[in-house]
């Protein structure tokens, strides 16, 4: 089976995407900010899985960090500095560590770590729906999934042979962030008639990083949300 590393694996949807392709036997690598939650999360996961320090907001420190990953089948970056952000108070710091996390960051970890690419390597960076979508406060978070866009149309050429697209998940209905939100306005103008699951995001991921015809694309996994 193939090995993934999974950058923002230790929480959230980088995490339950680390633990499907566990579960399918396939070898894992958590690398998180913090390198000594990354292996505590990886020994949950398998006893097989490493955990590795790597972090995005401080892009300088990634060639350093990268150093000591295997071999690499697949790379996927759920990593983010998602805050509120208005222009109204608009915290120019939060604003910064967000940019440099998912676009210095996701570039520099993209450089580092294709050294370690196998020969069909692939790799998926996640954006999000605000990029389609604003909402109040969304201003950084909107800007830097649009810009998520353009990076995967440059990387698909600088990196190729090997792949790279990007995957915007919406509102994903079981996952630690929202479940416990009232998201029944979202539900309502979800033509599915409910919001997506991390499964439905995990099997997307899946897809994007075993079809070797897709490319340099964006897949939004909404349940249709953005047709209303």
């Amino acid at each position: 089976m193939s090995t993934m590393m999974i950058i923002g694996g230790t929480d959230g949807l980088g995490r339950f995407i680390a633990q499907r392709h566990a579960d399918q036997g396939g070898t894992v690598v958590i690398a998180g900010r913090d390198a000594a939650r990354a292996e505590a999360v990886a020994k949950e996961i398998a006893p097989t899985a490493t955990g590795l320090g790597l972090d995005l907001s401080r892009p300088e420190t990634i060639a350093a960090s990268g150093a000591g990953a295997p071999a690499l089948d697949h790379l996927v970056v759920t990593a983010s500095h998602q805050r509120p952000n208005t222009l109204r108070n608009f915290d120019i710091a939060e604003a910064i560590t967000a940019v440099t996390t998912k676009l210095v960051g996701y570039a520099e970890a993209v450089r580092v770590l294709r050294e370690r690419f196998t020969p069909d390597a692939s790799v998926v960076l996640f954006g999000g729906l605000a990029k389609e979508r604003p909402y109040p406060g969304s201003t950084v978070v909107t800007t830097v999934n649009s810009a998520v866009t353009g990076l995967v149309k440059t990387l698909a050429i600088e990196i190729a042979p090997h792949r790279v697209n990007a995957l915007h998940p919406g509102l994903v209905g079981d996952s630690p962030r929202w479940r416990d939100a009232d998201l029944g306005a979202q539900v309502e103008r979800t033509p599915i008639g409910r919001l997506v699951t991390m499964a439905e995001i995990a099997d997307a991921t899946g897809f994007l990083l075993r079809n070797g015809g897709i490319n340099g694309h964006d897949l939004f996994i909404d349940g249709g949300f953005l047709t209303r």
